[in-house]
C-alpha cells in the first residue's frame, strides 16, 4: 500500500476535492434538466386537457387582484367586449424566424367595466420606435374572443413607457393605462368578427418535450467522466505513469539513460580486452 501514499499529498487531496465538486455540480445540473422535463410534461398535459375541455367563461378563471395560478395557465377562456384601440400596447423585440417585429396587446373592455389584455398577434417591423397607430386596428364594436390564459411576467422588462414594453404584466400595464384589468392576460386564439387586416396569429404552445432529457444525460455523463478520469489517473500514477501533473525526471537534464550507461560499460570492457591482447 506504500505505493498509494501519494494520495495523501496536498496536490492529490486538492485534485480529489475539485473532482468531487465538479461531479456534484454536474449531478445537480442534470437533476435540474430532468425537473424541467417533468414540468414540461405536466404543462403539455394541462394544455392537451384544456384543448379537449374547450373554452370557459373568463369570469370563472380570471379576476382583478387574483393572480393566475400555475394550474390555470393555458386554460382556454371566452370573453365578449369592445377593444380599446387607443390603449394599444406594443411589446418590443419579438422575432419570428429571424425577422424583427412586435406583439400587439389591446385591452378588451368587458361588460362589468373591467378589461382583459389580449395579445392579438405579431406584426413584422424593423422600426424599433413603431407607434400604436402603425399597427393594424382591431375589429370595431362588440367582439367575442377566445384565448389561452397566461401568467404575468416579472422583473424590469415589464416596465411600460409610452405604451410600450418588453414583457406583459397586467398590473404594470393597468397602472400605465389607468385601467382596472383582470390579472393575467390572453394569447388570442380567435376573434369574431375578424379584423380588416389580420396580424400574424399567436404561435400555439409547443407540445414537445424539448432538449431537457438529452441535456440531463450530458451533464451526468460529464460527471461520470470526471470520476472515471480521476481513478484512471490514480491507476496511472500507481503503475509509475505520468499522473495528472507529469512525471518528474529525477536525473539531470541531458544525463544518459540507464540503457546508455550499460552499453557504454560493455563497450569499455571490449576495448580493455583488445588493448590487453595488443600488449
Amino acid at each position: 500500500m506504500h505505493k498509494l501514499r501519494f494520495l495523501v499529498s496536498r496536490r492529490w487531496i486538492a485534485f480529489a476535492l475539485v473532482v468531487v465538486f465538479l461531479a456534484w455540480v454536474a449531478w445537480r445540473l442534470g437533476e435540474w434538466q430532468f425537473h424541467r422535463l417533468e414540468d414540461r410534461r405536466e404543462r403539455n398535459e394541462i394544455i392537451e386537457r384544456n384543448e379537449k375541455a374547450g373554452a370557459d367563461p373568463i369570469t370563472e378563471v380570471m379576476a382583478p387582484g387574483e393572480p393566475v395560478d400555475q394550474g390555470s395557465e393555458w386554460r382556454i377562456v371566452e370573453a365578449t367586449g369592445t377593444y380599446a384601440a387607443e390603449d394599444t400596447v406594443i411589446v418590443r423585440y419579438r422575432t419570428r424566424d429571424g425577422a424583427a417585429g412586435v406583439d400587439v396587446v389591446v385591452p378588451l373592455e368587458l361588460t362589468d367595466g373591467t378589461s382583459v389584455l389580449v395579445d392579438r398577434g405579431w406584426y413584422a417591423t424593423d422600426n424599433r420606435g413603431v407607434a400604436t397607430t402603425d399597427v393594424p386596428a382591431p375589429p370595431p364594436g362588440e367582439v367575442t374572443v377566445t384565448g389561452w390564459v397566461r401568467r404575468d411576467a416579472e422583473g424590469d422588462s415589464t416596465a411600460v413607457t409610452d405604451q410600450s414594453t418588453r414583457a406583459v404584466s397586467s398590473e404594470r400595464i393597468g397602472e400605465a393605462l389607468d385601467r382596472e384589468v383582470v390579472s393575467g392576460w390572453l394569447d388570442l386564439r380567435s376573434e369574431s368578427p375578424e379584423p380588416d387586416t389580420a396580424l400574424e396569429p399567436v404561435e400555439p404552445p409547443e407540445l414537445d418535450e424539448g432538449p431537457h432529457f438529452f441535456y440531463g444525460l450530458q451533464w451526468w455523463f460529464f460527471g461520470a467522466l470526471a470520476i472515471f478520469g480521476f481513478f484512471y489517473l490514480i491507476y496511472d500514477e500507481w503503475r509509475g505513469g505520468r499522473g495528472p501533473w507529469g512525471r518528474v525526471d529525477r536525473e539531470r537534464p541531458g544525463a544518459p539513460r540507464a540503457a546508455d550507461d550499460s552499453e557504454a560499460a560493455e563497450q569499455a570492457a571490449v576495448d580493455g580486452k583488445h588493448h590487453a591482447r595488443q600488449e
